[in-house]
């Protein structure tokens, strides 16, 4: 059961009020790279590690075009924070098609957080079956939020089933982290690697992801990992580069360059960077929200997603995040030198926003599949 519109309002409201705590606590996620467990304690009190959650396990199943308000409110605060949340419940998608009374047992522990990552080598573990289940090997990488994850998702090739997999449903603590976050941007993620060995995984932990396997109704578990993932992430790119353009409407009034005798904000070419800049976020943000209402409309309506659809909220999703991009840069360059010193509020926005465009969701490939389809070309559905 899809949340109300004011219960989805109100979880908007609780993000605005996190804010300014999370903006706060930023050089600290900096420099730890991971979220404060006092302010995950916060997040999760507000619920924003259950908001694609669906309803009847304890989550609120929000509509989409919320959620992704909700990221880049958050975002706005701190690219790290956003994204762990975005990233969290993106990974709720998968719950939709795990036996229900795991599911439920799973959640009603108020401190469940899920993370994973790709296989090394963007190769899976291994599943040995044995007696009641499987006995996993294997090392993934870049578990954004395992910090302060509970149990972690693991994509294992099943030995006896060749061409088979399943996402391993495993506690964090039967585990082991490896420290290899040590990045230029999004460092406050805590994207470390973890691994297992030999760990045993009962038949009802592992998760077939197959649309026969679903067990959720709701529109939202219509949409595949990357259809949720890809406006997300380009939700936190988007809070960037509004937080990245405030600071420089800021900066400009009292910034006067050498041998000059008036603040930037007097200069042509700034004040025409600005507008264009303030334009260009705006036209990328307005066509992601619309495009997300759209295809959500029509997701609750036919209880299905064309490809069509699907192709529209990636292109949607991909241009906003390298408008964000390009709207970051503008910033840092009218910055000047200033751009470059850590107490600034522009170099760490411009490592966090390139973290976003590097990663598989902000792809420029994209563009390419999304044009194909417009051309009449079959797409790569993977990517969708």
């Amino acid at each position: 059961m899809t949340a109300t519109v004011s219960e989805a309002q109100n979880l908007l409201a609780a993000a605005q009020a996190l804010a300014p705590r999370i903006a706060a606590a930023a050089d600290r996620i900096e420099a730890d790279r991971r979220a404060p467990l006092e302010l995950v304690d916060a997040l999760l009190d507000a619920g924003m590690f259950r908001l694609l959650l669906a309803h009847d396990l304890g989550g609120f199943e929000i509509d989409l075009p919320t959620h992704v308000r909700i990221i880049e409110t958050l975002a706005r605060a701190d690219a790290s924070v956003a994204w762990c949340v975005g990233q969290a419940n993106g990974l709720l998608n998968y719950i939709a098609y795990a036996e229900p009374g795991v599911a439920r047992e799973l959640f009603l522990d108020r401190r469940t957080v899920l993370a994973n990552g790709p296989g090394e080598g963007n190769q899976p573990g291994r599943a040995e079956r044995v007696d009641g289940g499987y006995r996993i090997s294997g090392k993934w990488m870049f578990a954004s939020g395992i910090m302060h994850a509970t149990w972690l998702l693991a994509v294992c090739s099943l030995e006896d089933t060749p061409g088979q997999q399943r996402l391993m449903l495993i506690p964090k603590r039967s585990t082991t982290l490896h420290d290899v976050w040590h990045v230029s941007g999004l460092r406050g993620t805590g994207s470390q690697s973890f691994s297992a060995s030999d760990v045993f995984v009962p038949f009802d932990h592992a998760i077939h992801y197959a649309p026969e396997c679903r067990r959720q109704p709701g529109p939202l578990y219509l949409f595949s990992n990357n259809g949720l993932f890809g406006p997300s992430f380009a939700s936190v790119a988007l809070g960037v580069a509004h937080s990245s353009l405030q600071s420089i409407v800021d900066f400009a009034e009292g910034k006067v360059p050498r041998g000059m005798e008036r603040s930037i904000r007097e200069n042509t070419v700034v004040q025409s960077s600005v507008a264009l800049a303030h334009a260009r976020l705006g036209a990328a943000r307005s066509y992601l929200h619309q495009t997300l209402s759209e295809v959500w409309a029509a997701a609750c309506a036919s209880g299905s997603l064309t490809v069509e659809q699907r192709v529209a909220v990636r292109l949607a999703a991909t241009h906003a995040t390298h408008e964000a991009a390009a709207v970051v840069d503008s910033a840092y360059t009218m910055a000047g030198s200033n751009a470059i010193f850590e107490d600034r509020p522009f170099e760490r926005r411009f490592r966090d926003v390139h973290a976003v465009t590097q990663q598989l969701q902000g792809r420029r490939a994209h563009y390419e599949n999304a044009g194909a389809f417009l051309l009449g070309l079959e797409p790569n559905r993977s990517f969708l």
